[in-house]
């Protein structure tokens, strides 16, 4: 079972923590759009998932941190990758749902930080099929259409190929113009994988190999405004459910750049190539004695190629004097007005421009992080006597590369959206230059090149102690080392030389030579719990964990010198029950989260100079909350599932010193983005036999908010999801899935380059946010054999 480290095995209803399954049958009814996806169906778990199928967000139980830093995402009881939080390369762009997964098992909170690294937040565990699990031979062909205009085939075979000895293959292709329109095919690749195994019940090995060679759009925040009663609606001309700034007119961008431009390919989206080897092996040494080991080297190169909205949305007379002033900043003091073109026909840009009359800046930014990573878990785990033992120690070692580059241009608010150049011009109409060059406002307006080494030993054992039959209690600790060591580029700005803008002025640029990154951390968590099992289907659990979170070396990537980063000490407790039967189970955990000394940045966006500025607090947080999971079948043929966290999450310790020199205390204040409540209710219905279910999803969030000094708010919403399975015969089966039934407007994060601590938008009559997507339709078949 996921988040414990004994051999021995143990029933859902017997654990001395949180933990949620999905089976396969869930998993053919709803098959999940993304791996963030598959998050959301577990409590305590806070997902946005509108970034597309990669670099999505996972909170959990009041965790504040972003990306996949607190939470472990593993494949086969492995992480899929050591750090989940690295720049631009979150856990989720390395892993893709197909139909070689089998399960998938979810630990919230508990021990799972002691056995898993990175992890206070709990663990996902996907758990892959095996040969062996069908001896005969089994496997599917599923078809998905999607009417955003998908085609997607999933398909897997296994058989028993000799006695006890099984091989798997299976995987995915997909193609797409993508959930929002982009304008051109925006998702293709897939995945392979070919898993050979061998287990006889005492011994096993499994060989694992995945391909994964995948391109999605990583969708961003679009344009918003308010109606007359304060609520938010769509910008005139633009559809915040299915349009995106990105696309076709943007497609193929040469970005000015010292020794010749930088060829930008939105094609490219995220694009992840990566080769994973997997070798595990449990082996019995004795009675009840076992060696397992889980090996996995990884070879991969991401690219992360997006259009990022950025500074404010605007009428175009604000930004004619807002470009009027740069123009003149730059040196074109004879300037007296602005003439606005579009950039690929020249084309003069009219004051009512797509029915909205607004413009808005935009990052052309591209990020690749080759990262090549070998893991090694190893442990022995015994039964002696009541005691159920576990030692064990993993290793890891990355190499990996960051390089960014980006240039910041001026953009029409529409689908699709068009580059705009702004003309200096003089009280007689002659040009005197052009703020703007092809579009772009700056060039080179940021840019990092780093090469970083990380290593990581942990020490970990724990013991399981049966006291009587009905009261187990358990120990475990974890010792864990970092060190890391690099090269960082020093960063210059030059003058390109084109006389004629001011676009290329301050271009940035490698300096003179590497600041060498040389830093270590170590840190020791504890875990213990205990479980009073009263009846067989009841039992009560308490757990407390002191543990903490090293920091991710991709922090240095950007600035080699900062000072400001340690080991992020976390204390949780929680208390559940557990009440698990045919007609009705209830699990239901009120747990505690509190993170002390951690370091917040925030970056925002200056558009008066297309310039990244940050600042950073030290802070911490505190959340009290409750969560549960329940199910009731009052007949064979209707159900009810039901998923809750409520919880209360605050920062704790939050002072700094603003930009004018004031203390800012945002103590109190709500965590970003997470809402206090958070209700899924399932019903569904059975007919025929089971041969169709039906299931209705609807989900509610409260208020949440954009940015910590909580001003700018985000609206509570409803989200209705339907899916249905049909099986039409003993080897067909019809599934149809809706997400966003009704089609509204939910919005999920705000602009983070406009503030995280104060937001920019806050306020303004027209901001930027990104929303869930809206209705989505697939439709699939799906062949056994």
């Amino acid at each position: 079972m996921t988040g414990r480290a004994a051999g021995s095995e143990m029933r859902k209803a017997e654990a001395s923590y949180a933990i949620t399954t999905i089976d396969q049958q869930s998993l053919k009814l709803a098959p999940p759009i993304s791996t963030a996806d598959t998050f959301r169906r577990v409590p305590g778990f806070w997902v946005e998932s509108s970034g597309g199928e990669g670099s999505n967000n996972v909170r959990s139980r009041g965790i504040p941190t972003d990306g996949y830093s607190s939470v472990g995402l593993q494949e086969n009881s492995l992480p899929v990758q050591y750090d989940g939080a690295l720049g631009y390369l979150n856990a989720d762009q390395s892993f893709r749902v197909d139909d070689t997964i089998a399960r998938v098992e979810a630990v919230r909170g508990g021990p799972a930080s002691i056995f898993s690294p990175n992890s206070p937040g709990g663990v996902v565990n996907f758990i892959t099929r095996r040969g062996t699990d069908t001896p005969g031979g089994a496997g599917s062909v599923r078809y998905t259409f999607t009417d955003t205009t998908a085609h997607r085939v999933d398909a897997w075979f296994g058989k028993e190929i000799a006695p006890n000895l099984g091989l798997l293959v299976g995987g995915f292709y997909r193609e797409g113009d993508g959930m929002r329109d982009m304008g051109f095919t925006a998702e293709k690749g897939g995945q392979i994988r070919a898993t050979l195994n061998y287990d006889d019940g005492d011994n096993s090995v499994l060989l694992d190999v995945r391909h994964l060679d995948d391109r999605t759009p990583f969708y961003l925040p679009v344009p918003l405004t308010f109606n007359s009663d304060g609520g938010i609606i769509a910008v005139p001309g633009f559809d915040p459910l299915r349009d995106t700034l990105a696309g076709s007119n943007n497609q193929r961008v040469a970005i000015k750049n010292v020794g010749g431009p930088f060829d930008f390919d939105l094609t490219e989206g995220s694009h992840t190539q990566l080769t994973a080897v997997t070798l595990e092996a449990k082996v019995r040494m004795a009675e009840g004695v076992h060696f397992e080991t889980r090996n996995r080297y990884r070879t991969s190169d991401i690219l992360r190629n997006a259009l990022f909205p950025t500074g404010n949305v605007d009428t175009i007379a604000n930004y004619r004097t807002s470009l009027l002033a740069q123009a003149r900043a730059g040196g074109l003091t004879g300037a007296t007005g602005i003439q606005l073109r579009y950039a690929d026909d020249g084309s003069a840009v009219p004051a009512d421009a797509n029915g909205n009359g607004l413009l808005v800046q935009g990052n052309f930014l591209s990020a690749s992080v080759p990262l090549d990573e070998i893991i090694s878990d190893n442990r022995i785990t015994a039964t002696v006597g009541n005691h159920a033992l576990a030692a064990g120690v993993t290793y890891a070692h990355s190499d990996f590369r960051f390089d960014r580059y980006m240039g910041t241009a001026l953009l029409d608010v529409r689908g699709n959206s068009r580059r705009v150049d702004a003309v200096a011009v003089d009280a007689a109409g002659a040009v005197v230059g052009r703020v703007t060059d092809d579009g772009f406002l700056r060039y080179g307006s940021l840019f990092d090149n780093a090469g970083i080494s990380t290593d990581n030993i942990a020490f970990y054992a724990g013991d399981e102690w049966q006291l009587t039959p009905e009261i187990r209690i358990d120990f475990a600790g974890r010792y864990e080392k970092l060190s890391f060591r690099g090269l960082v580029a020093n960063k210059r700005t030059v003058n390109l030389g084109d006389p004629t803008t001011i676009a290329d002025n301050n271009v940035t640029t490698f300096g003179d030579g590497y600041v060498r990154v040389n830093q270590r951390y170590d840190g020791f968590g504890w875990t213990v719990g205990g479980n009073w099992q009263f009846e067989p289907n009841m039992g009560m659990f308490a757990r407390y964990t002191d543990t903490f979170r090293l920091p991710s070396a991709g922090e240095w990537s950007g600035n080699p010198t900062r000072t400001d980063q340690g080991k992020v000490p976390i204390k949780m407790g929680e208390v559940g029950f557990k009440y698990g039967a045919s007609a009705v189970s209830l699990f239901a955990t009120a747990f505690w989260t509190k993170f002390e000394r951690l370091t917040l940045t925030d970056w925002y966006f200056d558009n008066a100079t297309s310039t990244y500025l940050s600042r950073v607090a030290i802070a911490g947080s505190e959340t009290f909350g409750v969560e549960a999971e329940a199910r009731v079948r009052p007949v064979g043929w209707f159900d009810l599932g039901l998923a809750l966290t409520w919880q209360d999450p605050n920062y704790k310790n939050f002072t700094y010193t603003d930009a004018t020199g004031n203390p800012v205390d945002f103590s109190g204040r709500q965590l970003i983005r997470v809402p206090k409540l958070a209700v899924r209710l399932t019903p569904g219905i059975n007919l025929f036999d089971d041969r169709l279910r039906g299931e209705v999803e609807v989900e509610h969030y409260t208020k949440r908010f954009a940015d910590i000094a909580n001003s700018q708010p985000l609206p509570a919403f409803t989200n209705v999801n339907l899916n249905l399975r049909a099986v039409v015969t003993e080897n067909v089966a019809a599934g149809l899935n809706v997400s966003n039934l009704f089609d509204t407007l939910q919005l999920t994060e705000g602009n983070p380059r406009a503030g995280s601590f104060v937001s920019g938008d806050a306020g303004a009559q027209y901001f930027l946010a990104r929303p869930n997507f809206g209705r989505i339709i697939r439709a699939s078949a799906t062949v056994s054999f």
